[in-house]
This record gives C-alpha cells, structure tokens and sequence, in this order.
C-alpha cells in the first residue's frame, strides 16, 4: 500500500508520497510513486501513484512512450489544458487496468490503483485532480483543497484542520508532513523514503523537489515536536 496527498493552494500545490510497496510481510520493496515531467516556463505536470504496481508502472510507461514518439493525442506534454492531461491519464489508466485485468480473470482476480495529477500550463489554472481506476476523476476546489490516495485515514484530521486555499507553502509543507508522520505511525504498509514536490503558482516549473531519507533528522525534530505539543495540548485540556 501507500499513501500520496496533494494541496491546491492560492500560493501553488504541495505533493508528498511515500515509496513502500509491501506484497507481503516478507515481500517489501521501495518505489518511487512521484513522476515529475517539466517543461521549465511552459508546463508542469506531476503525477502520484497508489495501488497495483503491475498497472501504475505500465500506465506510466505508456504516457512516457506517447511523449517520446510525439503522440499529440496520448502525450500529457501537448495537451492543451490541465482538464485534457486528465483525461490522457485516466484513459490510459482504464485502459491499462483492463488489459491486467483480462488477463488475471482467469485466476478470478483483478488489480486497481489510483492516481493524483497536479500541475499548470503556462496562461492555464493550476489544477489538482484524483484519478479512479475506471478513468473518471475528481478536482479538489476551495471548499476541498486537498486529494488524498491509499491509504488517506490516518492522515486526513490535520490536514482538515489545517489545510485551507490561502494556507502558505511552507505550512502546507509541515501538513503534508505531519499528515505523513500520523500515517507512518499507524500503518506498516506506509514507510520511507519520502518524496516533496513543491509547485509555485504560474512558476510552471519544479521550484522544490527533496527526498527524505530514512533517519533524516529534520523529519526527526518535527515529528517528536509535533508528538510532545500534542501530549501537552492533551494534558491541558479538562473533562
């Protein structure tokens, strides 16, 4: 499993996601869920992967192979707006799902995942999407500025609280973070290193992209901060 999230913000957009990949409690790997494709002052476009490896690493490859061979109907990098980069990948992605699953009805099993799009086309809107497996998508929008994938539960209190459209990038940073932080804490399945993505508005590049290593001690500081101050909030609050 795993757990990636997004912020549409008025500053700009916010990704995170984790790398586990767990087929088993003896079968865990490392996998980059974060795809980052720049066109620097054109275009921006970043995508965020949770379910079935098998189809997220073939839809991938296959919006990578229309980009190379310059397919302007199936490549994310021609298309005309954010909505239209939307719609390639959730094609592709039902596509892909079909194909894995025609051929695992045999065994009378399937495979699903799920993808975040996020990014900007220069003179476009910054958009933030949720992708289903079937194709068809969500938008976040002021009233809901935050997408969430895998395995969103533990993460998503904060980021309720928190996360508003004018909230700035670096406390959209520490959300996303500490959202993260209550996820590792409470699902195995969910683990290091991190991936974050900082996209600001109408920049239509990366302006920050970090991994966070295991171990790594500002994400150390954070989390045991954030852990006292919420056992201090606890012990002042009375019943």
């Amino acid at each position: 499993m795993t757990y990636c999230v997004g912020l549409l913000l008025k500053a700009g957009i916010v990704l995170l996601s984790d790398t586990r990949t767990n087929a088993g409690i003896d079968n865990i790997s490392i996998y980059r869920k974060m795809v980052l494709f720049e066109e620097p002052g054109e275009r921006v476009i970043a995508i965020l992967t949770a379910g079935s490896l098998s189809v997220t690493q073939t839809t991938i490859a296959r919006l990578r192979e229309a980009i190379e061979i310059g397919d302007e109907g199936r490549s994310i990098m021609h298309a005309h707006t954010m909505l239209q980069v939307a719609q390639i990948v959730g094609n592709t992605l039902a596509e892909v799902r079909g194909d894995i699953d025609d051929k695992l009805a045999v065994m009378k099993q399937g495979a699903s995942a799920s993808m975040i799009v996020a990014g900007q086309r220069r003179d476009g809107e910054m958009r933030l999407f949720l992708i289903y497996q079937e194709g068809n998508f969500i938008e976040a929008t002021e009233d809901t500025p935050f997408l969430q994938i895998g395995e969103h539960k533990y993460g998503k209190p904060i980021l309720d609280r928190v996360v508003r459209p004018d909230t700035s990038l670096a406390d959209a940073q520490k959300a996303v973070l500490l959202s993260m932080d209550s996820t590792l804490r409470s699902n195995l399945s969910v683990g290091m290193p991190l991936d974050l993505c900082v996209i600001e508005r109408d920049a239509c590049r990366i302006n920050l992209h970090r991994r966070i290593e295991a171990g790594d001690p500002a994400f150390r500081a954070m989390s045991d901060a954030w852990s006292n101050a919420l056992r201090d909030a606890f012990q002042k609050i009375e019943i």
